[in-house]
């Protein structure tokens, strides 16, 4: 019910942070979240900050749908979080990235994803989480990957 990977980059973990706590790009990078924006009277990355995610259910749909997100963790350079949110607020998925420099340069960054424990999600795992878990497995990859390429272009 949690994966991460860590990918090296040859750019400064602000220059990173910069990218990933700027949701409004998360398309430029995410394979299902296509779009983002802030909401609630959010304008930027903060704690406490809500935004919205407009996802295309495993890249091609045909499910598209808005996700609310709430900004749980921000830490300029080092640290972007963020929880979504199903019905009634209820937590459902965690994202966090975590940025750290390289031992010879550059930022080493990591991105994983956790489940809230709850009976759906538990049921959820022990159904289809193998096949999910790869999937999200590879896009925490894929994601990191065109980060990469984003930062190391700048």
């Amino acid at each position: 019910m949690k994966d991460s990977v860590t990918v090296h980059m040859d750019a400064t973990p602000q220059q990173v942070w910069d990218v990933v706590s700027d949701i409004t790009r998360t398309g430029e990078w995410s394979p299902e979240t296509f779009e983002a924006r802030w909401t609630r009277g959010s304008t930027g990355p903060e704690v406490g900050a809500y935004f919205k995610g407009h996802v295309r259910r495993s890249g091609r749909g045909p499910v598209v749908y808005w996700s609310l997100c709430q900004v749980t963790d921000c830490d300029p350079g080092r640290e972007f979080g963020f929880v979504v949110m199903g019905p009634g607020g209820k937590k459902i998925n965690n994202w966090h990235y975590v940025i750290e420099p390289g031992a010879s340069g550059g930022a080493d960054v990591t991105e994983s994803f956790f489940l809230e424990p709850s009976l759906l999600t538990r049921v959820y795992w022990a159904a289809a989480g193998w096949v999910r878990g790869r999937y999200n497995r590879k896009n925490l990859r894929e994601s990191l990957e065109r980060i990469k390429v984003i930062v190391e272009s700048s």
